[in-house]
């Protein structure tokens, strides 16, 4: 593959206390499915697609995260930043502290619990809207992060709690972001973070607050291809078992 210019931002911080025993001592990203753990998964997904600059923010035991990205990566270009107050936030208050390496820049941001096929990738790459986020049709619940958005597919809510019948379905937890989203993006947070001290939620939040000023993602199907998001002891044991045999 080509490369590219753009950034992939990795959010790895948190300590996944819902999965334990499974995270008593291991980071969520480094839990193996098939024959690979998560993060390995996302790195050859990027790779494959022509990422080449990293930004992976850690925060539960990083030196373990650090240990496996040097050891099973050592030639690839991947910035750490640790997160030190990653028991009391969420992703949130990680992706703001990549600012000073991604500010203005194009970048596509994923959540590091995600087992997904890489074609997902490839097709965010090649859709026209520059600012777009990856959807899911199936059947929503709670505790998934739900989409509505208008006839074009423009995303009017993303949120846990927004309306069941009105989503059409759920963002799986990668983003591709414009330069000019990224500026938005990080000034909001800027005055969330610092001013309101909302750091401990979740950001679509921000995408959310990001809507009424004119910036919006588009919703980009891509139920045809493998995604699971991986919260829960039972959600690695499903997904062990449902783990398309090309992704294994």
């Amino acid at each position: 593959k080509n490369c590219i210019t753009m950034k992939a931002v990795i959010l790895a911080a948190g300590i996944a206390s819902r999965l334990r025993p499974l995270t008593d001592t291991t980071p969520k990203c480094l839990l193996k499915v098939g024959e690979r753990c998560l993060l390995q998964r996302a790195f050859d997904a990027l790779l494959q697609n022509g990422f080449r600059e990293f930004v992976i923010v850690t925060g539960y035991r990083q030196q373990q995260i650090v240990n496996f990205l040097e050891a099973h990566y050592p030639a690839l270009e991947v910035t750490f930043i640790y997160n030190e107050k990653y028991a009391s936030t969420n992703n949130i208050y990680s992706l703001w502290l990549t600012r000073p390496y991604v500010d203005k820049e194009d970048i596509l941001l994923l959540d590091s619990d995600i087992l997904f096929d890489p074609q997902i990738v490839a097709k965010l790459l090649g859709y026209g809207q520059a600012d777009a986020l990856a959807l899911n049709h199936h059947t929503l619940g709670e505790e998934e992060i739900k989409v509505i958005a208008d006839n074009d597919g423009k995303v009017l809510e993303i949120s846990k709690t927004c309306s069941i019948s009105r989503a059409i379905g759920e963002s799986i937890g990668i983003e591709k972001m414009s330069a000019a989203y990224t500026e938005a993006l990080f000034r909001e947070l800027e005055v969330m973070i610092t001013k309101e001290g909302l750091d401990n939620i979740f950001y679509e939040r921000a995408f959310e607050r990001l809507i009424p000023q004119g910036h919006s993602f588009y919703a980009l199907d891509t139920t045809e291809y493998f995604s699971v998001e991986l919260d829960t002891v039972n959600d690695f044991e499903q997904a062990q078992r449902l783990i398309p045999s090309q992704l294994y």
